[in-house]
């Protein structure tokens, strides 16, 4: 009987199935590291882009805060120049109300009457004066109230009093300006305006 001795090629075979094994693990390992510095690399390419995305937006928005602030200034300044505007308006409304009321006043006087002092506060004048009779003080007072420019005549107190050793009526008495609205103060002279009024 011959005896074939196999131990050699057994130990051959395992050799290559070892060799195969490492060069098989090696590979994999390598795979394994490819695929890790590509997956790193497109995270932080997608990092990067992100992070440059968030930096523009950042500026962006510190830009527009910087916009904000700018209008909120103009806008301010838009109201106050609005405001100055119609403070403007209204003294070129009633730039005339002094002259009037003192007109209306001369004319709306009766005989008899005068005046000792006239203080305005608004539209509020309060009218103290002398009169030769408390029948003088109440004929101003209906002048005063079919006055166009006056309204509202209310007296405060009459009382008698001595002037140049002769006996009068010392009247204090308020009357309120009539103004005119911005459409009626815009009418032509001689034109009546909405409320019926001349």
């Amino acid at each position: 009987m011959i005896r074939i001795n196999l131990l050699p090629h057994r130990e051959e075979k395992r050799k290559a199935r070892r060799q195969q094994f490492a060069l098989f693990a090696a590979l994999t390992a390598l795979v394994g590291l490819v695929i890790w510095f590509v997956g790193h690399t497109i995270i932080a390419g997608y990092l990067d882009g992100q992070e440059a995305k968030n930096a523009f937006l950042k500026d962006e928005i510190a830009t527009l805060d910087k916009e904000i602030i700018e209008i909120k200034g103009l806008r301010e300044q838009a109201e106050a120049l609005l405001s100055r505007k119609q403070v403007i308006e209204s003294l070129q409304i009633n730039r005339t109300e002094t002259v009037q009321l003192f007109n209306e006043l001369a004319r709306q006087m009766p005989e008899g009457v005068y005046l000792k002092a006239l203080k305005q506060s608004g539209l509020k004048i309060n009218l103290i004066g002398y009169a030769q009779s408390n029948a003088r003080v109440s004929s101003l007072m209906r002048n005063l109230e079919a006055s166009p420019h006056l309204e509202h005549a209310d007296l405060v107190e009459v009382k008698a009093a001595m002037l140049n050793n002769r006996r009068v009526s010392e009247f204090n008495l308020n009357v309120s300006i009539e103004r005119a609205s911005a459409a009626d103060a815009n009418q032509p002279p001689g034109k009546i305006p909405a409320g019926g009024k001349p």
